[in-house]
């Protein structure tokens, strides 16, 4: 009989409810590697999934077998084929703008105020995408208006995700949003996070946008969490600290 594992290993600790354990433990094998693992060794495996190293050379002969993992010539082991073609099968499925809409659509209903996607454009930003606020007083900027790169919350995230240097910049690496009052309009209050797509590569700033006197502290969560889930949507990761956006006090006021 095999031996019982002493303790719940991390595989088993994330098994779904109803499901196959084997196929719960083999998909987690998958996801123990790393951005910028090239191979692991059969120990590390071990060790990151907490599984008997008996028990995962049968998973990895299966994941071999479909292509998802192949084993090299150092015995150590790699993704495999299968999960690139899977990849490029995924990233076809869905435009930008079928995953994006939808993120500022809900954001827009949970805060009542504007939200936009912008990218860089030359020595500007682009309002790729825009969903208005349901309120008649906001602004009126429009999908495909060019903005200030280097004024205004989106702006600054993309700046900010492009190295520049700067405490303000550094703060938003740091915290992953950024709220600024006035400075891109004197009467206009912005929050914004980035966004990322595979490989953290940087897609864009999801940001919301209200009149100053609506500007809530709340928003800052918001945004966080909706530029979080928008990047596991383009299959990213968010590469910034844990959310702390409730205690990062006032929003900054630059004229």
């Amino acid at each position: 009989m095999p031996r019982k594992a002493a303790q719940v290993s991390e595989a088993d600790k994330h098994a779904a409810e109803g499901g196959a354990i084997a196929v719960d433990r083999a998909l987690f094998v998958l996801s123990v590697f790393r951005l910028g693992d090239t191979s692991l060794g059969l120990a590390e495996l071990a060790q990151r999934s907490g599984l008997y190293k008996s028990t995962l050379l049968r998973l990895l002969a299966s994941l071999e077998h479909a292509g998802l993992v192949q084993r090299l010539g150092d015995g150590r082991y790699s993704l495999g084929p299968e999960v690139a073609r899977l990849n490029a099968v995924y990233a076809a499925s869905f435009s930008l703008e079928a995953v994006v809409m939808p993120a500022l659509r809900e954001l827009v209903r949970v805060t009542r105020e504007s939200a936009a996607f912008h990218v860089e454009q030359g020595q500007h930003r682009l309002c790729l995408y825009r969903v208005d606020s349901p309120q008649p007083v906001r602004d009126h900027i429009r999908a495909g208006d060019l903005l200030p790169r280097d004024r205004g919350a989106g702006g600054r995230v993309l700046r900010a995700f492009a190295g520049e240097p700067g405490e303000i910049y550094q703060q938003i690496r740091r915290e992953g949003v950024i709220a600024l009052v006035g400075d891109r309009s004197p009467d206009i209050a912005g929050v914004s996070a980035p966004v990322f797509g595979p490989g953290n590569d940087l897609r864009g700033a999801l940001t919301l946008t209200c009149p100053t006197p609506r500007f809530s502290e709340a928003f800052r969560a918001d945004v966080l969490r909706a530029a979080r889930a928008l990047t596991q949507a383009l299959g990213g990761s968010f590469p910034v600290a844990e959310d702390r956006a409730g205690g990062a006090g006032a929003p900054g006021a630059s004229a």
